[in-house]
């Protein structure tokens, strides 16, 4: 039983990380993808092309979805606290 209870809050918390991360790293992806193709188009092959309009871009989206991803957090820290109980009870 303690490890099904253990193998659930990992899970939920790989699952809330990924959930909180998935904006920034999908923008972050496309972002890339978009400057990769330009750099191919127009033979320019500059580190920086690459980094500060994803930098900026990745910015933007976590200060936009900031107060969504806060609200993510406290809601699994919240669960995590509230269910601490039940499974202290449950350690043999």
């Amino acid at each position: 039983m303690n490890e099904l209870i253990i193998v659930q809050i990992a899970r939920e918390a790989v699952q809330t990380a990924i959930y909180v991360a998935g904006p920034a790293l999908i923008v972050s992806m496309a972002v890339g993808l978009v400057i990769s193709i330009f750099q191919v188009v127009t033979s320019l092959q500059d580190a920086t092309v690459a980094f500060v309009p994803k930098v900026v871009a990745v910015m933007l989206v976590v200060v936009i979805s900031f107060p969504w991803m806060m609200r993510v957090m406290v809601q699994f820290t919240t669960k995590m606290f509230t269910d601490f109980n039940f499974v202290v009870q449950n350690i043999p």
